[in-house]
């Protein structure tokens, strides 16, 4: 039961990982380019504009199979479409190594879906903010939205079985006080050269989620340790202090829940 449940989440992630990226390339087309925008709901070459066959949508396994490239014209797809593929279906079923499948109660069921749902949005997140280095507005908005949802399910998840104790309100605080917070000081002293203006709102959509200090404090960690890691290089070789954390943040949202559930 449980290797089936990890297989079909790794499936639905993989699926997730394809059209988050296919939507990014998409609105940041159409934002790039207002006088000829992509209106077709099939997935073509940006290139090219050719129409890819369901053969070529097959996650992970297609773009290995064309090598990351367009089919038709050989113009190269990049390593982006991959990584988000496998990172989803990583991400999912990571999430899942955190829940019981065979648990009847409904509400935990609720939970875990919304909460690939939070991931998915957070994955869409990271996604764009690696390919354009930038966190749209209305996708951050949503991510706290639907972070709030889950906070109030697992709320209410934990008053069916302990009674109230000021910790449900004082623990999701002061995790968007570290998390987001910190975020958020960095983007006002630096006055964006360090930091984007949607970092912080989308480590605080993480860390509502998290509703703990100490988890949303590693997340910190992670997120800080492995920008570090990936972007120095980048950072010492252009002179430029600014890293989009978008990518970071979900890896280290990720990191962080299995970590809660661990201890």
């Amino acid at each position: 039961m449980t290797v089936i449940f990890y297989i079909i989440l790794f499936i639905l992630g993989a699926c997730f990982g394809s059209f988050l990226c296919c939507q990014a390339r998409r609105l940041h087309y159409n934002a790039s380019h207002k006088t000829k925008k992509l209106t077709s709901n099939r997935s073509i070459c940006l290139r090219c504009r050719y129409q890819l066959k369901w053969y070529d949508n097959i996650p992970i396994f297609s773009w290995l199979a064309l090598k990351g490239k367009c089919r038709k014209c050989k113009a190269k797809i990049g390593p982006a479409e991959l990584l988000a593929e496998l990172g989803t279906a990583v991400a999912f079923v990571a999430l899942g190594t955190t829940f019981d499948p065979t648990t009847t109660n409904v509400l935990s069921w609720i939970i875990f879906i919304v909460t690939l749902v939070f991931t998915a949005i957070i994955g869409f997140l990271a996604i764009y903010d690696g390919l354009y280095g930038e966190l749209p507005t209305l996708y951050l908005a949503l991510a706290i939205i639907i972070a709030i949802v889950i906070l109030i399910l697992q709320t209410a998840l934990y008053l069916q079985s302990s009674p109230f104790t000021l910790d449900l309100i004082w623990r999701p605080l002061a995790a968007v006080a570290i998390l987001g917070g910190l975020y958020l000081a960095l983007y006002l002293v630096s006055k964006g050269k360090w930091v984007g203006d949607g970092d912080w709102l989308l480590a605080t959509a993480i860390a509502i989620v998290l509703a703990d200090p100490w988890p949303a404090l590693l997340a910190l960690l992670y997120a800080n340790f492995i920008a570090c890691l990936v972007m120095l290089p980048s950072v010492y070789s252009t002179k430029s202090h600014q890293i989009y954390f978008g990518p970071f943040l979900a890896i280290a949202f990720i990191l962080a829940k299995c970590v809660i559930i661990s201890l």
